[in-house]
């Protein structure tokens, strides 16, 4: 029995690889070669950024925390994406819009807006202090901006779009069905969300983690102006190590390793994603 293969002539991907090439290869061979100069002024090169970088305990504090602010940010963004996706999915024609709007919203307006609005909502005259002293429930303005809760909060609703995109396309693939199914043999609506709900939900909640999680750890502008300064992430040590500092082989080092970390955590997600659609498709 005769079989059809597709063929491709690989010279049409030659644009894409030229761009690919010139703008993200050349650049980042650049930066690599840039993390081997062992003093600014280029004298010799070696590995001594690097070890610099994972030899000090204040540099690899840095980095976990940034890594931790992720995971926490993402956490977040789930837990409060879920039920909007899920609501998404079974609400009418019309709340259907009204919720699509209200989550894309968001991306229509400039994270320096956004992030300014926190900061007027979290600051000591803002809306929740004003509340919380209105109400009778604290005597003295809490400190809530330039705090890390106010940050997570304040990075969660900035990306949630990310996260709640995919969950709604991942839920509204599900059978209603098997939710009045799972009801119908006795299973409980808490059963039936961890039995039936959650891991069919699973590739949207891996694709919105980690894009959530990518988000976060790099944005400069919210980090920055939310924590005020009084915390230090990736992304500030590197600018002061380039900016202030001048000391552009080790902000390259710490470019290249803090590539690498995220790579490394998004290759697991990738994995936990061909796990879960392993669980789907069994």
């Amino acid at each position: 029995m005769a079989t059809s293969t597709t063929t491709y002539d690989w010279r049409l991907a030659l644009p894409l690889g030229g761009f690919l090439a010139v703008f993200f290869v050349a650049p980042l061979a650049v930066l690599f070669a840039l993390s081997l100069q062992v003093d600014p002024k280029g004298t010799a090169y070696g590995v001594s950024q690097y070890t610099a970088f994972l030899g000090d305990a204040f540099s690899l504090g840095v980095l976990g925390t940034t890594l931790l602010l992720g995971l926490e940010v993402t956490a977040l963004c789930l837990v409060l994406g879920f039920p909007v996706a899920h609501l998404y999915t079974r609400a009418g024609p019309r709340m259907r819009s009204l919720i699509m709007l209200i989550v894309l919203l968001p991306l229509l307006t400039s994270v320096v807006v956004r992030t300014f609005a926190w900061i007027v909502i979290l600051g000591r005259q803002g809306i929740v202090n004003s509340t919380l002293l209105s109400l009778g429930l604290i005597a003295t303005p809490l400190k809530l901006l330039y705090t890390q809760g106010g940050l997570v909060v304040a990075l969660a609703q900035v990306q949630m779009p990310l996260m709640v995109l995919p969950l709604a396309t991942a839920i509204g693939r599900i059978d209603p069905n098997l939710a009045d199914a799972s009801a119908s043999l006795g299973s409980g609506r808490w059963r039936t969300f961890v039995k039936v709900t959650l891991p069919l939900a699973l590739p949207g909640i891996i694709a919105g983690s980690m894009l959530t999680y990518a988000a976060a750890i790099t944005a400069f502008i919210t980090q920055s102006l939310v924590g005020g300064g009084q915390m230090l992430f990736m992304p500030m040590y590197l600018y002061q190590q380039a900016s202030t500092l001048q000391n552009w082989p080790f902000a390259a080092a710490i470019s290249i390793i803090f590539l690498v970390a995220v790579l490394a955590v998004v290759t697991v997600f990738n994995m936990l994603g061909r796990l879960s659609r392993g669980l789907t498709e069994a």
